[in-house]
């Protein structure tokens, strides 16, 4: 006795791995925004530069600000790998990260880390709705 049995496999991996992939992104889009409004929100002002050079991203390529000099490639500040999901919230005044830390003459303000601890619960949350939209 011989049984044969013919069948066609159509998974949509590609259809659901983009799925995946876009709810991941407007998800870790949406805790960022999120991050990144209480961390311009919460930095200490005298003069208000460190809160107005708060630059926040999710995923792509973001190049330091200002023209590299002749011949020189700019400097890359951050760039995700392929497939990978990141994003990135930072100060470009020079001592934003010193109003964090604080230094000997300086107690710290931290205020990257409270949003950090407010938001980050949110991310998966997040994901999980936009992947439920699709």
């Amino acid at each position: 006795m011989e049984i044969t049995s013919k069948f066609k496999l159509n998974l949509k991996t590609k259809e659901v791995e983009s799925a995946v992939q876009k709810a991941g992104r407007l998800g870790m889009r949406d805790t960022v925004v999120a991050m990144a409004r209480d961390v311009i929100h919460d930095s200490p002002v005298l003069t208000a530069h460190n809160r107005r050079s708060i630059v926040y991203d999710v995923g792509g390529k973001i190049t330091k600000t200002g023209s590299p000099k002749a011949g020189e490639k700019p400097f890359i500040e951050w760039s995700p790998d392929v497939g990978t999901l990141e994003g990135a919230i930072y100060s470009t005044s020079g001592y934003g990260g010193y109003l964090e830390v604080g230094t000997t003459k300086m107690p710290a303000r931290p205020y990257f880390k409270p949003a950090y601890d407010r938001h980050i619960k949110e991310l998966p949350i997040n994901m999980k709705r936009h992947f439920e939209g699709l």
